[in-house]
């Protein structure tokens, strides 16, 4: 035995430091938050995947965005009260938003899938600084995304913002208007 580790002791080493990278510091990283929200998607598990996303946070980011592009030229004071009024309706709007992505993902719907070469490209393009972590990158729509994370109290990494936020809120919006227009 002792000769077997003298021998292959440099691969031994090797072994031990992946096997320590793998239970210690992966598990922490905000890549491995995403991986684990694509297996909670791909098991239908809704409420597993939504324990990946901060969904009062998402709401007032997405809230705070569509005020300021539309108060762009009403000054301070439109965006002081847009933002008031985004911190007002912030809570009930999370948890109306929460229970529709349960629902969406817990039936499997299209919409909310992750593809697996999005989920890798993610992790490539994946940037982070301390607390903080963003990916940038292009769906098959040609529509470009940043969605930002942090590292929560809890210690687990989460989906707290996506930029432009307001084109998929449109795409639904025609969705829905064509599915209550017809009969």
């Amino acid at each position: 035995m002792l000769r077997f580790v003298t021998r292959h002791f440099t691969a031994l080493a090797i072994v031990a430091a992946v096997a320590g990278w793998a239970l210690f510091y992966l598990p922490g990283t905000p890549a491995f938050a995403v991986f684990r929200l694509k297996q909670a998607i791909d098991a239908r598990d809704g409420n597993r995947a939504a324990d990946y996303v901060d969904f009062s946070r998402l709401v007032r980011h997405a809230g705070y965005e569509m005020v300021k592009e539309k108060a762009g030229g009403s000054g301070l004071l439109g965006e002081f009260v847009g933002k008031a009024a985004v911190d007002i309706f912030t809570k009930p709007i999370a948890q109306a938003v929460q229970s529709w992505a349960v629902e969406k993902v817990n039936d499997g719907d299209r919409e909310v899938q992750m593809p697996a070469a999005a989920v890798a490209g993610s992790i490539i393009f994946l940037h982070r600084d301390g607390s903080a972590a963003w990916t940038d990158f292009r769906d098959h729509k040609g529509r470009e995304w940043t969605i930002h994370m942090a590292r929560e109290d809890d210690g687990q990494w989460r989906i707290i913002g996506i930029d432009d936020i307001d084109q998929v809120i449109e795409d639904y919006a025609r969705k829905a208007k064509k599915d209550f227009a017809t009969p």
